[in-house]
């Protein structure tokens, strides 16, 4: 590699404004963050790179998401590295603790853990056209309140000043800036339109933020939320061992539910005899993959596409949904269990317990709204979200007692990068850019026009709403690596995407998003904004994401080369020039000497005697 760029190193060393450099910088210990880490190692062989994570631990939504009951909804044989593959995994759905553990282990694996700062947060980052360099500002933080959401942080700072949250400030640079920060990473604040929430006398937390010193037992608690957070809470604290007074569960919608892909007695097989088979039996780790991404592949024709498959398959898996509602849940909230949206409109829940939770007699499902927070209680009505039409449902005025608020209600979703600020050629904010753009947006969802060198992984419309986010991340890092490999060996100094490529991209995103159910489904969904964009989901299926991600369209990037590059590049181009030549000058001459043609065949087919046998013969005629 070009000793240019290939170290990190001191710039400016001596002076006041010195600065580290980095070759590759990396936002996020995520998912993504390790991802891109490990692959660089692997592929590229450096490890000149840096991972700055704004939590104190690695495993991003994994490390912070630690309310009871969290678990992934994809089996975890696919929901992992395909080149870290996990032999025994102790359920198909691990929690989240092993899922941490996981993603800490592969660190530990490929040797990435000296690489990530924790309690770092990446503030901003402009692009210094003169060096072809990002120059990153760095905020480190008191160590743990990088774990809290930025309104917390704020608040902090607000009451007790800087200080409180923020030790320092630092600039560095990079040649390389690749976001790894994730889509569900700020959760929502309270809601405005709702008073009372500061004269509530007791505890209230967000999932994603859950504080087990909170004691709930004999609490009276209120969940306000039936995504797919609350759907794993609920049957937590409704079990007799938590010993909670109350749970009144606040519902808007009614989600669609899948039942678990294994009943009970398979799902005990699966756990005893799987682990020993992914490790022994040679292959066997490899096809359960290969089986689980079909399997979910299927779920993206028979659920989100507006095609006449999906128009047959969609209301038979509606039915089967809804006889397991009506297998499980008390009767009285059949009703409001029944969505009137289509199936996959919204993100539906893998059902494991909350369905039979309802049934526990500390436990209360209603869809009236929440009005006011009072200093011991919560006021619900007049009316109800649902369902719109004429029902038995209660919608009257009624007070209920609380102790615990529990927010369930998601996250700013899109908010992309936020609240990290990027600023690239000529000045420009990616956030004003996406606004004059009609909303976020990325070139197959890793790269914008006017931002050189950035890469984004997981970033707009790559969410699938049916498989794996590690297999679309996957194929975003070696697509990025692609590009990122040229720029470490000294051969280009900046890749941008083409604004038309770019503009192109998303103009065929959109369109297609047009026939799908995220659109068609008639819900709402933190799929789409307010004003109608869909920056979070992806239209077609991952094996087309694979193949885009495979084979890049090098015609959509300009490359601007360093010197060496040119050189290499020229010599390219002479040395295929040479050859082209020589070869037209090579058919010329056997175009004028056909005896010649006879001696070359018969030289390229020397050793092939059945072959000479049969050209002589044919020479002899």
């Amino acid at each position: 590699m070009s000793s240019s760029i290939s170290r990190i190193h001191k710039r400016l060393a001596y002076g006041k404004d010195a600065h580290t450099y980095y070759p590759v910088l990396i936002v996020g210990a995520g998912e993504s963050g390790v991802a891109m880490g490990c692959r660089l190692k692997e592929v590229l062989g450096t490890d000149q790179f840096r991972i700055f994570e704004r939590q104190s631990g690695i495993g991003g939504t994994w490390w912070i998401n630690r309310y009871p009951g969290a678990a992934c909804d994809i089996p975890a044989a696919f929901y992992s590295f395909s080149f870290a593959p996990k032999m025994n995994w102790s359920t198909l759905h691990p929690a989240g603790p092993e899922l941490a553990q996981y993603m800490a282990d592969v660190c530990e694996k490929y040797q990435i853990v000296d690489k990530i700062q924790f309690n770092t947060d990446v503030k901003e980052l402009r692009w210094i056209e003169a060096d072809e360099e990002w120059e990153v500002t760095v905020s480190h933080l008191v160590p743990g309140t990088g774990d809290l959401a930025q309104h917390e942080r704020d608040r902090l700072v607000a009451q007790d000043g800087e200080h409180r949250v923020y030790v320092k400030t630092e600039i560095v640079r990079a040649k390389v800036v690749v976001s790894g920060v994730g889509g569900l990473v700020e959760p929502k604040n309270l809601p405005t339109d709702i008073p009372g929430f500061e004269n509530f006398e007791g505890e209230i937390m967000h999932t994603a933020r859950w504080n087990d010193e909170i004691d709930l037992e004999n609490k009276d608690v209120i969940m306000v939320g039936a995504g797919c957070s609350a759907a794993q809470v609920i049957p937590e604290l409704a079990k007799p061992e938590a010993n909670v007074r109350s749970i009144t569960q606040l519902m808007r919608t009614p989600p669609w539910v899948q039942p678990d892909l294994l009943p009970a007695r398979q799902l005990e097989l699966y756990e005893k005899w799987t682990p020993t088979l992914m490790s022994y039996v040679p292959g066997f780790a490899k096809f359960m993959r290969y089986t689980l991404f079909v399997m979910l592949e299927k779920n993206f024709y028979d659920m989100f596409t507006d095609t006449a498959w999906g128009r047959v398959m969609r209301p038979r898996m509606e039915k089967k949904f809804l006889d397991h509602m009506r297998e499980l849940a008390p009767k009285e909230y059949h009703e409001i269990l029944t969505p009137n949206y289509s199936l996959g409109c919204k993100r539906r829940i893998i059902d494991g317990t909350w369905y039979r939770s309802l049934n526990a007699p500390n436990v209360e499902l209603t869809t009236q709204p929440l009005t006011r927070v009072n200093a011991k209680s919560v006021t619900l009505g007049p009316g109800r979200h649902y369902p719109p039409n004429k029902s038995e449902v209660a919608d009257e005025v009624r007070e209920v007692p609380a102790d615990v608020i529990i927010m369930a209600n998601g996250f700013e979703t899109n908010q992309w990068l936020h609240p990290l600020k990027v600023i690239g050629k000529e000045n420009k904010n990616l956030e004003d850019v996406w606004a004059e753009r009609g909303g976020a947006q990325a070139y197959q969802g890793i790269a914008m026009d006017h931002f050189p060198n950035f890469f984004m992984l997981f970033g707009p419309n790559t969410a699938t709403g049916h498989t794996s986010v590690i297999f679309a991340t996957e194929n975003a890092v070696n697509y990025s690596l692609k590009f990122i490999k040229p720029i470490l060996n000294g051969l280009v100094s900046s890749y941008e995407v083409k604004e038309e490529a770019e503009r192109e991209w998303t103009r065929q995103v959109q369109n297609e998003l047009q026939k799908t159910v995220f659109r068609r489904g008639v819900c709402t969904s933190w799929y789409i904004t307010a004003d109608g964009w869909n920056s979070s989901t992806y239209p077609f299926t991952q094996i087309h994401y694979w193949l885009r991600c495979t084979f890049p369209v090098w015609s959509h990037w300009s490359a601007k080369l360093t010197r060496r590059g040119r050189i290499l590049h020229g010599v390219r181009r002479a040395v295929k020039a040479s050859v082209l030549i020589a070869l037209l000058a090579g058919f010329r001459f056997l175009h004028k000497n056909p005896e010649q043609r006879l001696l070359l065949v018969q030289y390229l087919l020397s050793g092939k005697t059945w072959l000479r046998s049969a050209v002589q013969g044919l020479i002899a005629r």
